[in-house]
């Protein structure tokens, strides 16, 4: 097996990874942003632009990089969530997980039986890992396959201990803007607001009560090192437009434009 150390490894050691976000389907933004300083790739479908190609084409770029490979999927898309990890991807990020219905869907998706119902069929994964034989490959999934719920509504906030005790969730992944706007009822749109902060640090202290993994989005490089600080451990900064934006503009103001 040629993939030695993983992401789930880095994160259960507790180590943290900032995760690059990626929404643009292109071969060269991904390339790029695979071969940057980030610890993981994340390739966004819910809110990017990606399809079933880009993310097979996502995948082979950054597992080549030497990164691990996450996906988040659409909205209750579950039969994607399969079809990423055959691709070879390490973790879904699934959103809008509200209920122990919704994490078993997750968990049926993505795991494979007695844990899950996920088909077997992972040829493109088993090629980039370099797994010698299928028993290999599924012996590697039970520890290193990464379930993610997104939680983001008030429904899940209430439904927090029951959705991290489902067998087969990793962790959880907070998404900060819809948080704001469900907590305000619809009244403000903002990651950053501080009125969420008591919710966020209850999620991660719900999670290390359980023992999985608290991840989250980072608005800025700021914001992504306080949630560092906090103790979450695998950390959205930004996203690719940021990252061309602030490129850009950080070229030409060095050079006194």
């Amino acid at each position: 097996m040629a993939k030695s150390y993983t992401l789930a490894q880095t994160l259960r050691s507790g180590e943290t990874t900032f995760l690059g976000w990626v929404g643009n389907p292109d071969p060269l933004v991904v390339e790029t942003i695979a071969r940057s300083r980030f610890g993981a790739i994340n390739l966004d479908m819910q809110h990017g632009w990606h399809s079933p190609e880009s993310i097979m084409n996502g995948v082979r770029s950054v597992v080549l990089a030497n990164k691990a490979a996450v996906v988040r999927i659409p909205v209750g898309d579950f039969a994607f969530a399969s079809r990423a990890l055959d691709m070879g991807a390490e973790a879904i990020i699934a959103p809008m997980i509200n209920t122990v219905a919704d994490a078993q869907a997750l968990v049926d998706a993505t795991k494979y039986p007695p844990l899950g119902k996920r088909s077997w069929g992972p040829v493109r994964g088993m090629t980039l890992g370099g797994f010698k034989s299928p028993s290999d490959y599924l012996a590697w999934t039970r520890d290193n396959v990464l379930a993610l719920a997104m939680i983001e509504t008030v429904e899940a906030i209430a439904n927090l201990d029951a959705i991290l005790s489902v067998p087969g969730i990793d962790g959880v992944f907070v998404g900060p803007s819809d948080l704001s706007l469900t907590l305000s009822e619809g009244a403000v749109i903002d990651g950053l607001s501080p009125t969420i902060n008591p919710t966020v640090s209850h999620i991660l202290s719900r999670a290390r009560a359980h023992g999985k993994i608290a991840a989250m989005f980072g608005i800025n490089a700021a914001h992504a090192k306080s949630l560092a600080a906090e103790g979450y451990q695998l950390i959205a900064v930004g996203t690719d437009n940021m990252y061309l934006t602030k490129g850009c503009n950080d070229l030409v103001e060095a050079a006194g434009g």
